[in-house]
C-alpha cells in the first residue's frame, strides 16, 4: 500500500487519503533529527609557498646581502671568514682622496658588470702626496687565465695578450678602479676587472723593498710566488705584506700584478 511522505497508508497512489500530500516513489521522508547538516567542506587548498628569501649571505655589520661565496662584504668590507669588522678609512692613507668621502668606505664594493663609471665628478682629482721615487720601477699588469679559472667569475675573460706596463712614480701606489663621483683616481686603474674594488689595495716602498696592503676590498688581495699553486688565503686587511722577488699579487677576477725594476729606457 502506498505511503505518503508523512507516513500515512493510502489506498490512492497519487495523493494521500489522510493528509492530501502527493505520493512519490521515494517513500516516506526520513524524520529530521532537528540538527542542521553541516555544509559540505571545501576541498583542501594547498598552503601558500613561503616567500622566497634573499639569496646570499647577509652582512652582520651593515645588513647588505652578498653572494654566498663572498669573502668580504661588498658594501662595508666585513670579513666573513674571520669576522673582522671593516677597517675605517683614514685621512692619512697615502693615495686616499684629500676631502671627506663618506661614500668611499674601506670596503667599497665593486660595481656590477656594465659600462665604466660615467657620472660627473664632484671634486677635482688630487695629486698624490706620496714622495716621488728616486729610482725607476714599473708594475706589470697581466690578465691571468689560471687565476680567472679559479674565481668562478661570470664575466667573460678578456684576451690575455701582453702585460700592460705601468710606471710607478711615487712611494705609495693605489690599486683600484676609478670613480670620478667619489674622487677616486688609482695609480693602477683596473677598470675592466669588475672584481676589483674602487680602493682595492696599496703598494708602498722604501725605495728598495715593496709591500702590499689590502684596503678592505670585497674580494681580497692574494700574494703568491712564481712557482707552485695559486694562493688561496687573502691578506688580512690593514696588514702589510712584503713582496719577495718575482712575487705575484692576485686580485679581482683575472688580474695579476708584478712589481719590478724598470729596464733601461723603459720609463721616460
Amino acid at each position: 500500500m502506498p505511503t505518503c511522505p508523512s507516513g500515512h497508508d493510502s489506498t490512492a497512489d497519487d495523493y494521500c487519503d489522510v493528509c492530501g500530500l502527493p505520493i512519490t516513489d521515494a517513500g516516506p521522508a526520513t524524520p529530521s533529527s532537528g540538527t542542521p547538516s553541516p555544509p559540505p567542506s571545501a576541498p583542501d587548498q594547498p598552503a601558500d609557498p613561503p616567500a622566497p628569501g634573499p639569496a646570499g649571505t647577509t652582512c652582520p655589520n651593515c645588513s647588505a646581502v652578498n653572494p654566498d661565496n663572498a669573502l668580504f662584504c661588498e658594501a662595508c668590507g666585513y670579513d666573513f671568514t674571520t669576522g673582522q669588522p671593516p677597517r675605517a678609512p683614514s685621512s692619512l692613507d697615502l693615495g686616499a682622496p684629500a676631502g671627506p668621502d663618506p661614500g668611499a668606505a674601506a670596503g667599497d664594493a665593486p660595481a656590477a658588470a656594465g659600462p665604466p663609471d660615467l657620472d660627473p665628478p664632484t671634486a677635482d682629482a688630487q695629486p698624490s702626496i706620496a714622495p716621488p721615487l728616486s729610482s725607476s720601477w714599473v708594475a706589470e699588469v697581466w690578465i691571468d687565465p689560471d687565476w680567472y679559472a679559479d674565481q668562478d667569475s661570470s664575466d667573460p675573460l678578456p684576451s690575455a695578450g701582453v702585460p700592460v706596463v705601468v710606471p710607478l712614480r711615487t712611494t705609495s701606489v693605489l690599486v683600484g678602479r676609478q670613480s670620478r663621483s667619489r674622487n677616486i683616481h688609482p695609480d693602477i686603474d683596473l677598470a675592466t676587472d669588475n672584481g676589483i674594488s674602487r680602493r682595492h689595495c696599496q703598494l708602498t716602498t722604501d725605495g728598495t723593498r715593496w709591500w702590499v696592503e689590502d684596503l678592505g676590498s670585497s674580494n681580497g688581495t692574494y700574494v703568491g710566488g712564481p712557482l707552485g699553486p695559486l694562493p688561496t688565503t687573502p691578506l688580512t686587511p690593514g696588514e702589510k705584506k712584503e713582496l719577495g722577488p718575482d712575487d705575484r699579487v692576485y686580485l679581482g677576477a683575472w688580474s695579476r700584478i708584478i712589481v719590478r725594476k724598470a729596464a733601461p729606457g723603459e720609463v721616460h
